[in-house]
């Protein structure tokens, strides 16, 4: 074992992006608090399989019960009930075949996608690739996601154009089976008018899922709630507590308000997995594609312990404000332009010096920069077809004086450049 940990350090270390940095402000965190890796450590010792509640039994009782403390602390109301999911990719594609089975009248698992509807899927141009993913591995495919284009300054689907293209589907004989909208995506955060979606879904009697995959972490936070305004309207919902809450990776908490549909689309039950225990005991690997599940419920229940809803609303709130503050400092030097706003955390921008013909080009060559000095870490992405620079504040042990360091690092190295 010493050879093993001395090679660990320095063949394996060196070449790992770390992501619990305080300066890393890439992508979106996959954060791991102290606390939630004791849990993550005793979940490994025990290696339980927790696929029934036969064969954890604690595992299945604490799973509802912290799901349903994170259904609370989001504000959500009694008719929604949680499951632990990998990611939120699972969830998704989880929503993407609940969507397509209601469509089929239940017929697409026993009789197979052949000979059936085409099925169709909509969701804005920001939404996230794991969209694409889940309605090619459902069967629907990519020519059957429907992307809408976006308005307003939150970049939101065009309720309009989706109405219209729902309506249009009809007339041409196709089936509308769900909106994936999005709250928070990746990119610049792009937040869709959430009761907007659910009233044209419920025009069309369609399924709606929200992917908060990130964002829905600051829904504990009362004052950011209005991101999501009507969301208990949704058929489901995903966010991932291992982003921005501490949980360790992974832990995506999906909630639905009708169980039994996604239960009907997933359950599979053979004689060795069928069990004798008490009338209405939960088996949540009928609530999920993977039949193998591990106790991820431990890792919140140590969190929420360990720190409550308050010390992480207190962290959340901080990065909030000064991301915010670090998008006005950007913002005041005419030698940057603030791309985007801040959606809670995250916004983006450019370095715009004079006499500078390729802006795309220049930027790639800043961000580049910056990521080989090894101060900070960011990323970048394209806006309305322009390359821009990504920032989100996000990781657990980051302070004030972390987020205030960007500009510094950024700004030094841009006039290098200049």
């Amino acid at each position: 074992m010493d050879g093993i940990f001395a090679d660990f350090e320095l063949v394996i270390l060196p070449g790992m992006t770390h992501w619990q940095h305080p300066r890393f402000f890439a992508y979106f965190p996959a954060n791991a608090a102290p606390v939630s890796v004791i849990a993550e450590y005793l979940v490994t010792a025990m290696a339980a399989q927790c696929m029934l509640w036969q064969t954890s039994p604690a595992a299945t009782e604490l799973e509802t019960r912290v799901l349903d403390w994170l259904r609370q602390g989001l504000g959500l109301p009694d008719g929604f009930h949680g499951v632990i999911q990998d990611s939120a990719s699972s969830a998704t594609l989880a929503a993407v075949l609940v969507m397509r089975e209601r469509a089929l009248a239940w017929r697409g698992n026993a009789a197979g996608l052949p000979g059936q509807p085409t099925l169709r899927i909509y969701c804005s141009g920001e939404a996230h690739t794991s969209i694409d993913r889940a309605v090619w591995i459902a069967g629907i495919g990519q020519a059957n996601l429907v992307k809408l284009p976006i308005k307003g300054a939150t970049r939101a689907i065009d309720l309009d154009a989706l109405d219209a293209a729902i309506r249009a589907d009809v007339a041409a004989g196709l089936a509308p089976a769900g909106i994936i909208a999005c709250v928070g995506a990746t990119g610049v955060g792009a937040t869709d008018d959430v009761a907007g979606v659910c009233r044209v879904a419920a025009a069309h009697g369609l399924y709606v899922h929200v992917d908060a995959a990130w964002a829905g972490s600051a829904m504990i936070c009362p004052e950011f709630r209005e991101l999501w305004s009507g969301v208990e309207l949704a058929d489901s919902i995903v966010f991932n507590p291992h982003k921005w809450l501490g949980a360790q990776f992974d832990c995506s908490a999906h909630f639905v308000r009708d169980p039994e549909s996604l239960v009907r689309t997933l359950a599979i039950q053979p004689e060795y997995l069928k069990t004798h225990g008490h009338d209405g005991v939960i088996n949540y690997s009928e609530w999920s594609v993977p039949l193998g599940r591990r106790f991820r419920a431990l890792k919140i229940w140590f969190l929420l312990r360990a720190h409550g809803l308050e010390g992480l609303r207190a962290m959340i709130r901080d990065h909030v404000a000064w991301a915010q503050a670090l998008a006005l400092r950007f913002d005041a030097d005419p030698a940057f332009e603030v791309t985007s706003p801040p959606i809670l955390s995250l916004f983006s921008f450019r370095h715009v010096p004079a006499g500078v013909a390729d802006l795309d080009a220049h930027n790639l060559r800043l961000l580049n920069a910056i990521n080989d000095d090894g101060r900070i870490y960011l990323t970048q992405t394209r806006l309305d077809g322009k390359l821009v620079i990504r920032f989100q504040a996000g990781a657990f042990t980051t302070t004030e004086a972390d987020v205030a360091s960007a500009y510094d690092v950024v700004s030094e190295i841009a006039a290098g450049l200049a």
